[in-house]
């Protein structure tokens, strides 16, 4: 599995495994370990699945040492009189290590207001060496600017719903992110294929699937499409199957051959036909599912 750099000189792996949605309230000990044994060594937890001690429990299952794998946290809220750092502490424990490679405050909403002093928390966490890198989870550009006035580390990443339906509404935090030297992660991507199946792209997905199929001598799902489109935008991905043969074919998806230009073009054009968001719409003002 590669690894992209982020802008405080450490490397991120492209792809990770979420314990968010199926397995969120659940127990992801299960999952973790089958997720490392098929090639996922990047983990993605968070203080709102209310998952983390089974992760932590996965890991320490896996048998893998745990310089070899890359884990992902995040934070939602404060509760009174509580520090970031008390919060990261605390999961600290439940995972069973002494650090996080990269730690995200998950929601801008709860710290409206206070963006500023959280990330200047979040800045302190990092200089003690209880995170790795740090970064942002669902930041609009605003918000993004709110803590860049007074920041003096950027943050490593900004992750954030990223497919065909959202990417017009989302395009400038992309750019936003892009020109600052922020990495976009991307949840939600498989959105078009398992929410919206026929919607306005499904034609376009099918199509260039067939094309990269007989390019690449094997099959090619239209999931694929999606996270080669991903890719092309140095876009990392989020994972929430650890079957393997999906991971198999996740894993195998940076080999396929490249969209044109035309075809990225098709993908974005017919997704600005719609706009459907799934996760996090308080922050935007709009009802989703979650």
């Amino acid at each position: 599995m590669f690894s992209l750099p982020l802008n405080d000189g450490n490397t991120i792996p492209w792809v990770a495994f979420g314990t968010g949605s199926a397995l969120f309230h659940q127990d992801a000990s299960s999952a973790i370990v089958l997720a490392i044994e098929n090639g996922l060594t990047h983990l993605d937890g968070a203080q709102m699945y209310q998952n983390e001690e089974t992760l932590g429990a996965g890991m320490k299952a896996s048998g893998k040492p745990r310089s070899d794998l890359y884990l992902t946290t995040k934070f939602h809220h404060l509760e009174p009189g509580q520090s970031i750092r008390d919060i990261l502490v605390d999961a600290l424990k439940k995972y069973d290590t002494d650090y996080v490679d990269l730690f995200l405050n998950h929601d801008p909403t709860p710290a409206r207001g206070e963006l500023k002093a959280y990330w200047t928390q979040m800045e302190a966490i990092k200089r003690e060496g209880l995170a790795r890198s740090i970064g942002v989870s669902n930041f609009r550009v605003q918000d993004l600017e709110d803590i860049l006035e007074t920041a003096t580390i950027v943050p490593a990443v900004n992750q954030i719903e990223l497919h065909p339906y959202v990417y017009a509404a989302a395009k400038p935090i992309y750019d936003f992110c892009t020109a600052k030297g922020i990495r976009v992660a991307s949840y939600g991507t498989l959105a078009p294929v398992l929410r919206v199946p026929d919607g306005p792209v499904a034609d376009v997905l099918t199509t260039i699937a067939a094309r990269l199929e007989k390019e690449a001598g094997k099959d090619v799902s239209t999931g694929q499409v999606l996270i080669k489109w991903l890719l092309q935008k140095d876009v990392l991905f989020v994972t929430t199957t650890s079957k393997p043969e999906r991971v198999a074919e996740i894993l195998s998806t940076p080999q396929l051959p490249d969209l044109g230009m035309e075809e990225v073009q098709a993908l974005e054009t017919e997704g600005a036909k719609l706009h459907k968001r799934i996760y996090m719409g308080h922050i935007f003002g709009e009802k989703t599912l979650y």
